[in-house]
């Protein structure tokens, strides 16, 4: 079963650096392109290190959308 929580990244502010891809215990979130982070959300359990880690503040944890 999956987490209640998600990590959600804002594409707009996100600078790319990879620090959230270096903490993340799932390997869940990978730098696109060299442009932006994004999350997997099937690997993603919602732990907030990327959160806490990332240099940009724009990465959240939020409330997983129920199916």
């Amino acid at each position: 079963m999956a987490s209640k929580k998600v990590a959600n990244v804002d594409k707009n502010v996100c600078v790319a650096c990879g620090a959230c891809t270096k903490v993340c215990p799932k390997a869940a979130i990978a730098v696109i392109r060299g442009c932006y982070a994004q999350v997997d959300p099937k690997l993603c359990v919602g732990c907030g290190l990327c959160s806490k880690t990332c240099p940009a503040s724009c990465i959240e944890i939020i409330e997983r959308e129920e199916n």
